[in-house]
């Protein structure tokens, strides 16, 4: 296990960091929108519906193609020096306003629509935007004593992840910002509104820090990308993109092997934003994994959830991956935020609850032949080498001890 400092890493960059963030202080508009400005704006979007639309196929697959910790007080100085404020942080204090500007026009605050404004937003996480609307459930609440307002978010909590029971990453979210929001002595406090305000300024730094995971994954990563190598990887993850992007614009010379991702195809647009990037790129049929291997120095995925053992739940396909390389000598590695951790411990790939998604095969199928629609499989963790996490650079074997003090 390797705790390697996120600030340590970019040492050298701190003047480009300190010219950004002057940038960014001379210009307070923000080239990404608010949830409110998102709401005015978004005519030529379809609305999302309150509820999920199909409940036969997972949330999270239907909107996938649209969409695609032990938080100590020294680790979240490390990643704040790390980080520092870029300019395309969106401030979590912007949710605030679309909640209160939704009560003065006299409709009641929903957690649900707050999410989905949330979620409009194309590169944030899933779990991020739940994170975000429950830290405006605090902020618009009218209970008067900590008793209600910790039944209010906890109702709001059990809404969101009733939303899609088969995220893992919004589950896991929704309860990690739980344990950190509510553990703390501001609990105690015989002043409420004090109370309220300690709890909306840990929910803020919350948001924050998972926002700025995907970054500090991509800078504790770049050792491990080394000129002329050959990187395959599995589908569409945002946080890989982010490794890549990074590993790009620190001049690497280095090629992608990309597999198609059927039946959704989502390695297509992986390889669309990296032929955008001028990053050599090759597209593979799913089925040549195998074939390709031996050209490959290392494997790249990212995931759905880590669980408790140490492996991961992810793509249909990241199995069979992890298994190809790791009798080739491979290694495997998984990039996945910290509110992904989840307390889940599958004992084989049917112990999980399944997330449907629709196939096509472009031709007809007959009604008599049986048709495998799970969207995720289970990666054990001896197939896997090393997590990289906003926590540091973990091997599985420790996933239980960081789970253990994340939700402790």
């Amino acid at each position: 296990m390797w705790h390697r400092s996120a600030s340590f890493i970019l040492d050298n960059q701190q003047q480009q960091r300190d010219d950004a963030v002057a940038a960014a202080a001379a210009k307070p508009e923000s080239r990404l929108l608010s949830p409110t400005t998102t709401t005015r704006t978004s005519s030529m979007a379809s609305t999302l519906q309150t509820q999920n639309p199909n409940p036969n196929i997972s949330a999270y697959y239907q909107t996938r193609a649209a969409h695609h910790g032990v938080v100590t007080s020294d680790w979240l100085a490390q990643a704040q020096a790390a980080v520092g404020r870029h300019p395309d942080d969106i401030p979590l204090e912007n949710s605030s306003s679309s909640s209160f500007k939704a009560g003065d026009l006299g409709k009641p605050f929903s957690v649900i629509d707050e999410f989905n404004n949330w979620r409009k937003q194309p590169d944030l996480a899933e779990a991020v935007a739940a994170i975000r609307a429950l830290a405006s459930v605090i902020r618009s609440s009218e209970a008067t004593t900590m008793m209600e307002l910790e039944i209010e978010l906890k109702k709001a909590s059990d809404s969101l992840k009733s939303w899609d029971t088969t995220s893992i990453s919004l589950t896991a979210g929704c309860d990690l910002f739980m344990r950190y929001v509510t553990r703390t002595s501001a609990l105690e406090y015989e002043d409420f509104n004090s109370a309220k305000s300690r709890l909306i300024e840990r929910a803020e730094k919350f948001g924050e820090i998972s926002y700025k995971a995907r970054k500090i994954i991509a800078m504790l990563s770049q050792d491990f990308i080394f000129d002329g190598c050959t990187i395959l990887v599995h589908g569409f993850s945002r946080v890989v993109l982010e490794v890549l992007k990074t590993a790009a614009q620190n001049k690497k010379l280095f090629r992608v092997l990309c597999t198609e991702g059927r039946p959704d195809r989502t390695g297509l647009r992986l390889s669309n934003e990296l032929a955008k990037l001028d990053v050599p790129v090759k597209l593979l049929i799913d089925s040549a994994v195998a074939y390709s291997m031996d050209e490959v120095d290392m494997v790249f995925v990212g995931a759905d959830g880590v669980v408790e053992s140490g492996g991961i739940i992810n793509m249909m396909g990241t199995y069979q991956i992890a298994l190809v390389a790791h009798s080739m000598n491979k290694p495997v590695y998984v990039a996945a935020e910290s509110y992904k951790f989840a307390r889940l411990y599958p004992l084989d790939q049917k112990d999980m609850a399944p997330a449907l998604r629709p196939i096509d095969f472009g031709v007809p199928i007959p009604s008599k032949v049986e048709v495998e629609t799970s969207a995720r499989d289970y990666t054990p963790p001896q197939y896997l080498t090393l997590l990289f996490t906003d926590l540091g650079v973990l091997t599985p074997s420790v996933v239980s001890d960081e789970l253990i003090q994340l939700y402790l």
